[in-house]
């Protein structure tokens, strides 16, 4: 019975750690891995030219723990330490996020977008598998490890090697300027008569003539099935309202194939711009997420919408907004 269960928890907890690295690459591995970057890791201060050398050095290293903890070299003396150690630093990096900010909502990265979870369930999963490391532990208190330390770093440096292969870091893309919160305030504030004074936005170097007048900025990847109903719910408000703005879209650079197939679904085809999945993720700002919506008068951001969540799109809002003078907008 001692050791069928010694197998199955090996089983259970090398199962964890190798769908935690393959869910960091789902759908696609660049895409996967940037994603994860700007989300978890550039909020944690990390830099743009770091952060691709860690993310992938840590994924290869939960895919090398997940695979060494079903071999029986230096298993209670390096592995079994160092998974429970990777375990632990997640857990306090989830509790600092979760008594900062809340981890009822939104998702930890651990299992990429492939299996969503908060921060909150991420802390009880971690503190699960440590038990069970602890347990695995005790079982193994008796039995000898098997000493070959070459089949450690092999696995190691062959898990963490895959990834990059899998992943290659691409030359980074010109910087982007991001809009943030605090400069949509700061344009909206200035006015000329009954419309905002124009300024230039971060969109005017991808579409000439975006800063003069109304224009709605569209941010879409094109395999996303929520932008892709996006899209089709602003032709729908187009053709309904001769007068209403010109609409363009930046698309990720990821299932770019797919444009043809994404403008068939909408409906209509609009002006479009393709941007690296860095500089796309910039444009629409981290914290943030597809499908992405900007109302744009003379360049000032009027209001934007992003995600599937409290701040999707609500066309209701833009309706009422395109027929608001600027005066009452600005109160």
């Amino acid at each position: 019975m001692k050791k069928y269960l010694l197998v199955i928890l090996r089983i259970v907890i090398a199962f964890l750690f190798i769908i935690s690295a393959v869910a960091k690459m789902y759908p696609s591995p660049y895409f996967a891995i940037t994603t994860f970057e700007v989300k978890q890791l550039y909020v944690l201060g990390f830099s743009e030219s770091f952060a691709p050398y860690f993310s992938r050095t840590l994924i290869g290293l939960e895919l090398a723990l997940g695979l060494l903890i079903l071999q029986p070299h230096f298993l209670k003396r390096i592995v079994i330490p160092a998974t429970i150690l990777m375990l632990l630093v997640f857990t306090i990096h989830l509790t600092i996020d979760t008594i900062q900010n809340g981890g009822t909502s939104g998702n930890c990265g651990c299992f990429g977008s492939l299996l969503p979870m908060t921060p909150i369930e991420a802390i009880i999963k971690n503190v699960v598998a440590v038990l069970l490391l602890v347990y695995l532990s005790r079982l193994l208190k008796h039995s000898r490890d098997r000493k070959n330390f070459w089949i450690l770093t092999t696995v190691t440096f062959a898990a963490i090697l895959s990834v990059f292969m899998l992943a290659p870091i691409r030359p980074q893309s010109a910087a982007t300027s991001t809009i943030t919160q605090e400069t949509l305030e700061a344009e909206v504030a200035v006015s000329t008569g009954d419309a905002p004074a124009p300024i230039q936005s971060a969109y005017a170097q991808y579409f000439p003539n975006i800063d003069k007048g109304k224009k709605i900025v569209a941010l879409f990847a094109p395999g996303c099935e929520h932008c892709r109903d996006t899209a089709k719910e602003l032709t729908e408000l187009k053709s309904k309202d001769p007068n209403f703005p010109e609409i363009r879209i930046i698309f990720m650079d990821e299932e770019a194939d797919l444009i043809p197939e994404f403008f068939e679904f909408a409906g209509a085809e609009y002006p479009y711009q393709i941007v690296d999945i860095l500089g796309f993720w910039k444009i629409l700002d981290d914290t943030k997420d597809t499908p992405g919506v900007v109302y744009l008068w003379n360049g000032n951001i009027i209001k934007d919408w992003d995600g599937i969540n409290e701040r999707h799109f609500v066309a209701e809002e833009l309706i009422e907004l395109l027929d608001k003078p600027y005066s009452e907008i600005s109160k």
